[in-house]
Order: C-alpha cells, then structure tokens, then sequence
C-alpha cells in the first residue's frame, strides 16, 4: 500500500528541529497538508524555509503546549484554516537532567509541564473535534526512559511514564468514536540533543544496543506514519519502542 496523505491534515508539535522536523517531513514528502508548531516563531523559521524550498504543503502556527488558553487558541486557528485534524503527532518535549538530590523544583515543573501537561491539554482541545469527525489518529512520543527509569532523568522518566498511562486511558475512552491513540517510545536517537554526548558515551549506548548504533529520527517518523495510516487501524494503545532492541 501507498501511504498516500494527500487531503490530511497533520499537526506535529515540537517540529522545529529533530524528531519532530523528521516527522513532519516524512508526512510532507506523503502530500499531507502538515501544521509545523513549536513554542515561539523563531524555533520554527529553519524548518519553514526548509519546507517552502521543497514545496510542501503546510502552515506555521507557534503554539505554548503548556498554556492553556495558547493550546485552544492554536487548535482553532488550525480548524479554522482547514476545517479539521485528521493526525495529532504529540512530541514536544524537554530535558531538564539532575539527580534527585539536587534537582530544583522548577527543573521538575518544566519537564512535567511540557512532557505530560502539554500531551495532556493539546489532546484535550483536539479531541473535541476529532469525536465530532468520528475520525483521527493520535500519536503521542514517550520515550523508553518512560519504561525504564534513568539516572538523572527522574522528572523526564516521570513524564514518559505518564504519557504512556495517559495514552493507554484514552485510547480506552476515544475508541467508541473510531479515534485511536498510539505511543511511541524512542530509544537512543541521533538528534541535536544526544549529539553533544562525548563518544565514550555513546559507545557506551551502543553496546547495550542489539544493533549496535543510534536511530535516526526518520526511524522514528516511519513508525509515526505507518500508525497514522490505515494499516494501523486496529491498533490503539500500543506502546511501539524505536530502539534497536536496547529494551526488549
């Protein structure tokens, strides 16, 4: 099957870079009608010039996922321009990393807020429309930190976990309505983020991957595709790990 997307209307928060630039892209490249958001305008103005020069077809809306009133807002402008949201991609996300011990409290608060809260209120406002369409395909990025725990990384580990949780509740409350929720947890990825990583550690990371090598944020962006299309029909609540077998 061609994973066509012409005449879809995909959101992808976080798309300004990474994971998120990666997804958005693959479902350009599908002819969908792809809404790239990040949290201001300028997060987004590399990605834009990337997609005008390639002729994709797609809008730029910056959107807070931790705000209230900016999330509403956001999925308004995106109803009112197109008429509807056939894919809602989940994946804005930020790292705060201390250990337990010395970690601040707004560290804990801005991992929560975006990770978990953002997933939280962005479905929230979609999904009003999704059930009136009867139609849609939610994706939501964990991580498999979220599976896992990690050094570190207890607020970040807390809110994967919690978007998997999150997920597998409302897969549960939204299938009635032909709306299906879907988690992908990522492994370890080769994104701006894990880029700086001295390469010890990195070889460290590989010899605990059965495939020895990072993935790639493409990788992950055809797993988002394949649950976006109809052959995932009959999945809902699935977590998908995108790790090269580091957890099995």
């Amino acid at each position: 099957m061609d994973l066509n997307f012409k005449d879809k209307v995909v959101v992808v928060t976080g798309s300004g870079r990474g994971i998120g630039f990666a997804i958005a892209e693959t479902f350009a490249q599908k002819q969908a009608t792809v809404i790239l958001s990040d949290y201001i305008q300028t997060a987004l103005d590399p990605a834009m010039a990337d997609f005008t020069q390639k002729g994709y077809t797609f809008d730029a809306i910056p959107c807070n996922v931790t705000d209230p009133e900016n999330v509403e807002k956001f999925v308004e402008t995106v109803i009112g321009k197109f008429g509807k949201i056939d894919v809602l991609i989940n994946n804005a996300g930020v790292t705060r990393d201390n250990i337990l011990l010395r970690m601040k409290d707004d560290q804990w608060n801005a991992v929560i807020e975006t990770n978990l809260k953002g997933v939280f209120l962005m479905t929230r406002a979609a999904s009003k429309h999704l059930i009136r369409q009867r139609s849609g395909k939610i994706i939501n990025i964990s991580s498999v930190v979220g599976l896992t725990g990690n050094i570190g990384q207890s607020n970040y580990a807390a809110s994967k976990a919690g978007v998997i949780g999150f997920s597998k509740s409302i897969a549960q409350e939204l299938a009635s309505r032909n709306i299906t929720v879907n988690i992908i947890a990522p492994g370890f990825i080769d994104t701006p983020m894990t880029s700086v990583l001295p390469d010890a550690v990195k070889e460290d990371f590989y010899k605990k991957i059965p495939l020895h090598r990072a993935g790639t944020p493409k990788d992950v962006a055809h797993v988002a595709l394949f649950l976006a299309s109809p052959l995932a029909d009959y999945l809902t609540g699935q977590v998908i790990q995108v790790d090269g077998g580091m957890v099995m």
